[in-house]
């Protein structure tokens, strides 16, 4: 089908970030908590696909990715600079807990009858030097995140005396930046040497103008979850 994977990458957009908010109203804060170790695992695994979408080549894992800077606004929007952080953290801890799982896997001597293991074997053989490399990107990035989420609201907040004011801001401030951080660190630690050059160039190319684009996307679920905490104080009480 013509098209299929710019169609599927454009609607995973509002699928993930309307999973998000969703798992917000739902469960709210440990609906973030839960949505960012779903998110960051699922991005290193989907990383390892490469796909041609918009003229480019490009690895999967942005648009889920990008989610994860959407729960941490979020989260600094409602609940505070204190428990933004502390999702980072949530999503650190998930991440080594699943590499350590997933490398336990290769103990096992697989039976004669066995048709799983090599294909698995195959998929989460890189796992650690891509999921160490995210780590130390996200760790980066995301903390990045928080403290210029709350620098640029402490700011426009001080300047025009509005606590509610420029959202949009703070929202897109941080993220542009902090996503820029992400692409150059994660895609040049986990592939120098597995792509060509002017592949990974692409990827950074591609990977950046996602981030771009989702960041914007992003804005509206960030007002959305906004005005849903305000409906429902009770989300906030948990």
């Amino acid at each position: 089908m013509a098209f299929q994977n710019e169609i599927v990458l454009f609607l995973s957009v509002f699928a993930f970030f309307g999973g998000l908010v969703a798992f917000f109203r739902l469960f709210g804060k440990n609906g973030i908590f839960a949505w960012t170790v779903i998110c960051t695992i699922a991005a290193n695994i989907e990383v390892l696909i490469l796909v041609h979408a918009y003229g480019m080549d490009t690895t999967l894992g942005n648009v889920i990715f990008a989610s994860s800077f959407l729960a941490t606004d979020i989260m600094s929007e409602i609940y505070g600079k204190k428990e933004a952080n502390k999702c980072v953290k949530i999503g650190l801890a998930a991440n080594i807990t699943f590499i350590l799982i997933s490398q336990s896997w290769f103990l096992y001597v697989p039976a004669e009858a066995d048709t799983m293991a090599s294909p698995i074997r195959t998929v989460f053989a890189n796992t650690p030097r891509v999921m160490l490399s995210s780590l130390f990107a996200y760790a980066v990035c995301e903390i990045y995140d928080v403290w210029a989420y709350h620098h640029i609201w402490e700011w426009s907040e001080k300047k025009f005396g509005d606590k509610k004011a420029f959202l949009w801001l703070r929202n897109n401030g941080s993220t542009m930046v902090s996503q820029l951080i992400n692409v150059l660190v994660f895609n040049l630690l986990a592939f120098v040497g597995v792509f060509p050059a002017d592949v990974i160039v692409q990827i950074l190319i591609f990977g950046y103008g996602i981030f771009l684009v989702t960041s914007i996307l992003d804005t509206p679920f960030l007002y959305l979850a906004r005005r849903i905490a305000e409906k429902h104080p009770e989300l906030t009480e948990n």
